[in-house]
């Protein structure tokens, strides 16, 4: 509760939590406001926001609804980042866990596996794996989740470090506990505090891999993703620049959003800062 009290002073961070509601209550509403395919033709191709009362932010340059794919495309967003996340971050744990608390030549071998990961750009990896296994939207969220556990593992290594000879580990091997008993039911929990913070990194970072992989058309193209919608209005960004813009200013909103909100946590969960609250 103290920590609530914490977040919610943090102004940053409740703008953050403002800004992920709207985005998450745009994903809960779009089959209720656009319940058609967002895909299918809506329209005169490439019509302004504003032009036309049936579409609020215009028409691509395929005649679809850009407010549906907008809608839509939120879902998609939100479902890359958290699945994408969730297997990046079990990936992380795992790996970092097992490193940092058996140490020696497990920690090297789990270190040296993490550093080839890391050799590579994740956007380099990410394009090889889409190239070799296919772009629909399973393959491309389980790829991101692929390429961006390294840095969980780290710290999670790192956390496992400092707690894995302290007084309450010693006591448990005493009482006769497992290694496996003590890492996950006794450490973990208490290094996973940091770990669910950066989760919030991880998630921004998984939405604008997939809105990359989509301006390059490399995503699943049968997905109303905003990246997708900023790809097909590449070709008339000159004149008609508002199809990528507003699927731009989307992720903004999104990414931002998740950011801040990882950042209020790290505020609100940090023990450092618990005194100056």
């Amino acid at each position: 509760m103290e920590g609530f009290r914490r977040y919610l002073r943090n102004p940053a961070a409740v703008v953050g939590l403002v800004l992920l509601i709207v985005v998450v209550a745009a994903a809960l509403a779009a089959p209720l406001v656009y319940p058609g395919d967002p895909l299918g033709l809506a329209g005169r191709p490439l019509q302004w926001p504003g032009a036309n009362r049936h579409f609020p932010l215009g028409t691509d340059p395929s005649g679809r609804d850009i407010a549906a794919q907008i809608f839509h495309g939120a879902r998609i967003s939100l479902l890359i980042g958290v699945i994408a996340t969730a297997i990046s971050i079990a990936i992380g744990i795992g790996i970092g866990a097992l490193a940092g608390y058996h140490g020696g030549w497990v920690d090297d071998a789990l270190m040296r596996l993490t550093e080839a990961f890391q050799t590579l750009p994740n956007f380099l990896l990410l394009l090889v794996l889409v190239a070799v296994f296919g772009s629909d939207i399973a393959t491309v969220i389980l790829a991101i989740g692929l390429v961006s556990w390294p840095a969980t593992a780290r710290l999670t290594r790192a956390e496992v470090l400092t707690l894995r000879n302290r007084e309450f580990v010693e006591a448990c091997r005493t009482l006769g506990m497992g290694d496996m008993r003590i890492l996950f039911f006794e450490v973990l929990p208490n290094a996973l505090p940091p770990v669910i913070v950066y989760a919030g990194v991880v998630m921004a970072t998984s939405i604008l891999l997939e809105s990359a992989l989509a301006f390059l058309n490399l995503s699943d193209p049968n997905v109303a993703s905003w990246g997708n919608l900023i790809g097909a209005g590449k070709g008339v960004l000159r004149v008609q620049w508002y199809v990528s813009a507003i699927p731009g200013f989307a992720i903004l909103v999104a990414v931002l959003a998740v950011s801040l909100v990882g950042q209020g946590l790290n505020d609100a969960l940090n023990p450092r800062l618990r005194g100056r609250a």
